[in-house]
């Protein structure tokens, strides 16, 4: 008698990642997630979810989102948005003030 795995869908239904109506919806960054975890074998539970977690970490402090103003989930949650928005801005006012300044000197 061979183990068979079940399904990944049923996996994170279990484990309560997503519920089934989650399955197909793509705005929750669900290709990323298929590329780096539903393709790969896990053959133990932990296994599974512990790249999981890693993907979720990943995906809440480290990847930028477009519709957040680039920024990272975890910096919206925490109220760290409007800051790091307004020392971004400074630095691209410093940026074009001296990519001035070098385009004057290049052309006199």
């Amino acid at each position: 008698m061979s183990f068979r795995r079940p399904p990944v869908s049923c996996v994170l239904l279990q484990i309560g990642i997503v519920s089934g109506t989650d399955l197909e919806v793509s705005d929750l960054g669900v290709q990323p997630l298929k590329n780096r975890v539903l393709l790969e074998n896990y053959f133990l539970p932990g296994d599974l979810e512990a790249q999981i977690d890693a993907f979720v970490g990943y995906y809440n402090h480290q990847r930028y989102h477009e519709s957040l103003k680039n920024l990272t989930p975890a910096d919206v949650y925490t109220g760290r948005g409007q800051t790091i928005l307004l020392e971004r801005e400074k630095i691209k006012r410093r940026t074009m003030k001296l990519r001035r300044l070098q385009h004057a000197q290049s052309a006199a």
